[in-house]
């Protein structure tokens, strides 16, 4: 029993401690086994994350498929429903126009947005670094 508990302890007796030197050479290969199993543990980690957004991603994109169908049924309905006063080819055609001057009006508004966030340069960080280039030169040369 004696044998067991001194072969466990690397050769030293019951109740003596590893020395500084045993522990500063274990400690390299504790630290890589630490790197390893923690690099191990978060591609685990990021795969399960990668699976739920992947499904997540396919359910917002069925979700979008099914609702353009809901859009498309209510536009047949709108359609349907003017004929009962007009001629189906002028209810057609007054949904159809309706729906050009809904979209032209959004791309003239999404035109202006990214027109106005261009150039995609923080202009005012820009600015605020020459002026700091500047005050930095005028202290240099006084």
């Amino acid at each position: 029993m004696a044998d067991i508990n001194e072969g466990a302890l690397g050769g030293r007796g019951p109740g003596k401690d590893p020395t500084v030197g045993e522990l500063a050479r274990q400690l390299p290969e504790q630290i890589s086994r630490l790197v390893r199993e923690e690099l191990r543990l978060a591609q685990l980690e990021m795969t399960q994350k990668g699976k739920r957004a992947g499904i997540g991603a396919g359910m917002l994109g069925g979700g979008g498929v099914v609702a353009l169908y809901g859009v498309a049924a209510l536009l047949a309905g709108a359609i349907l429903a003017l004929t009962l006063v007009l001629p189906a080819w002028a209810s057609a055609l007054i949904v159809g126009g309706a729906l050009l001057l809904v979209s032209a009006a959004l791309a003239g508004l999404g035109r202006k947005r990214v027109q106005q966030a261009m150039p995609p340069v923080p202009q005012q960080t820009q600015a605020s670094v020459e002026a700091d280039v500047e005050e930095i030169k005028e202290r240099v040369q006084r």
